[in-house]
């Protein structure tokens, strides 16, 4: 059973994640077993070499998996999170898709795939989810 009553009710929640509102991520869809986030890339979200900075990319995974984790749960909390940076994006846009891995007692696991609007993948997040 989701925490959530709609999107429009976890969207609210999430206005609370300030830092990840205020670099133009936005929720899009959330469910029972899955939630999408993604943003619009823009030069604020490039690195000193041009290229999309990876705390940006990290931002918006990390969005997917709170919002997954406290649909099944409120409040989750990350526990431990690991990203594997797979190729640097080249679109204009990102999305991070989250599924559940394992749903337990007092933790889950969620995966979550970052790719651009041209297919690439661009990062593999994983977490675990502690519910308070």
């Amino acid at each position: 059973m989701s925490t959530f009553k709609n999107l429009e009710e976890a969207v609210k929640y999430f206005e609370g994640d300030k830092y990840a509102m205020l670099s133009g991520m936005k929720l899009e869809e959330l469910s029972d077993d899955h939630a999408v986030s993604s943003v619009l890339l823009t030069e604020d979200h490039k690195n000193a070499n041009g290229g999309i900075m990876g705390g940006a990319i990290f931002t918006l995974a990390d969005l997917s998996f709170a919002a997954l984790a406290n649909n099944i749960h409120k409040p989750t909390v990350a526990q431990n999170v690991s990203i594997n940076y797979l190729a640097a994006p080249k679109g204009k846009k990102l999305t991070a898709e989250a599924k559940i891995i394992r749903n337990g007692r007092t933790t889950c696991v969620l995966q979550i795939n970052v790719k651009d609007d041209l297919g690439t993948d661009v990062a593999l997040f994983t977490g675990t989810g502690y519910k308070l």
